[in-house]
């Protein structure tokens, strides 16, 4: 593969810590459940990334570039390559009074613990250890300092602006695009918007990566988001109504001239 390059690819890929290997992530449902790391928040199957991008740890990024397609394949990447080692100046301590405070802002019902996410001036940190006195934070990524391992393989190399534009949409929105409607000419792109993202706050925000990669790794053109609200549906008129209720009309004409002509004899 070459940088810019989008590709479809599937991955497994464990923590190799003294010898024993933990499963941490997966594309793969199943494998997701059957070692209890699933999420039934997350959408799992091949995953679209732009190989170079800078979005992939680095050991990753650079395996991608000499992978091919339709080939798997099992890599080590060591912690230089992957989220770094961990740094003992990001772990840090806290009054009690500090983090309960924080943790009550986002549940009032909430208390410090093990184990427990907090986000301190922008920083998100785990606390790791908690005392009637005084909290621990943790700011390395949960991964620094860790040795992974990644079996992998490039399912496809997207094809076609088309392709490409709606592979983009899915990686930026992180939802399914059979809805948007793409065209790619020699001067725009226009993407005809599905419903449901109308009315989504994320796509009010993905659309502005999403501009961003169309320019950068399809084409630099003119991108058109088309917004269709389609007209309400008109009331039907039912023809055989009508026709009986004329025909019901023209009945009681007839007899009321029956009646008539009934009593001038």
């Amino acid at each position: 593969m070459e940088k810019g390059d989008i590709i479809k690819w599937e991955y497994d890929a464990w923590i190799v810590e003294d010898g024993k290997e933990e499963l941490f992530d997966t594309t793969n449902e199943q494998v997701a459940k059957d070692n209890g790391i699933h999420d039934p928040n997350l959408k799992y199957g091949p995953m679209y990334s732009i190989v170079g991008a800078g979005r992939l740890i680095k050991g990753m990024e650079d395996e991608l570039q000499k992978a091919e397609v339709g080939k798997e394949y099992i890599v080590t990447i060591l912690p230089e390559d992957a989220y770094g080692e961990r740094d003992s100046k990001l772990v840090k301590v806290y009054s009690y009074r500090e983090i309960a405070r924080r943790v009550a802002e986002a549940d009032k019902n909430a208390v410090p613990e093990v184990g427990m996410e907090v986000v301190i001036n922008n920083r998100r940190g785990k606390i790791i250890t908690v005392t009637p006195g005084r909290v621990i934070v943790d700011f390395n990524h949960p991964l620094a300092g860790k040795t992974l391992k990644y079996r992998f393989k490039i399912v496809e190399k997207v094809e076609g602006d088309v392709e490409k534009v709606r592979a983009i949409i899915e990686m930026d929105y992180g939802k399914d695009t059979e809805n948007f409607k793409i065209e790619v000419n020699e001067e725009d792109v226009s993407i005809e918007l599905s419903d449901t993202c109308k009315y989504d706050s994320a796509w009010a925000v993905a659309k502005y990566m999403v501009v961003s990669d169309i320019r950068d790794y399809v084409a630099n053109k003119n991108i058109k988001f088309i917004e269709v609200y389609k007209k309400k549906d008109e009331p039907k008129v039912d023809n055989k109504s009508e026709d009986k209720s004329e025909e019901s009309k023209d009945s009681e004409v007839k007899e009321q001239e029956d009646k008539k002509e009934n009593a001038e004899n």
